[in-house]
């Protein structure tokens, strides 16, 4: 999930539990837990997002600020599907050409997503291109390759 809409706090708690336990079908297959450490604090933090997976690779696609914990690539851990899986994750910022090819192709997987985005779909189910360029210019999208 992204955070252009605001998410509920209680909402990402709700779906850390269920992404946790045995449950996690229901909506594994399109969220996942990223965990990764902060650059200043060295805490760990958790938090669910929507992803779409090209085999060993994992993007994901968020407003919020906590990617530039990942600038230079970072260690992180995906809870995919009901398993951890080590990674690194590389974030991308600036080439927003490259961001909107992958965030249209992720909305056509995950067209529930495109309401994060304020994106809407033509006749033949494609996201309209306008408003994906609207939208990447406060995306940032997060390339993991799993170990």
């Amino acid at each position: 999930m992204s955070e252009s809409t605001s998410v509920p706090p209680i909402l990402n708690k709700t779906m850390k539990f269920v992404l946790r336990s045995p449950l996690h079908g229901m909506v594994s297959s399109y969220l996942t837990l990223i965990t990764f450490t902060g650059r200043k604090s060295g805490k760990r933090y958790t938090t669910p997002v929507s992803y779409c997976q090209k085999e060993d690779q994992v993007l994901i696609f968020t407003h919020a600020n906590w990617w530039k914990n990942l600038r230079g690539g970072a260690p992180v851990q995906l809870r995919l599907r009901g398993k951890d899986h080590q990674g690194i994750a590389e974030p991308v910022a600036e080439d927003k050409n490259a961001i909107a090819v992958e965030l249209a192709a992720h909305l056509m997987q995950s067209p529930f997503d495109a309401k994060f985005y304020n994106v809407t779909f033509d006749e033949q189910g494609n996201p309209l291109q306008a408003e994906v360029e609207q939208a990447v210019q406060t995306v940032a999208m997060i390339r993991v390759q799993l170990n």
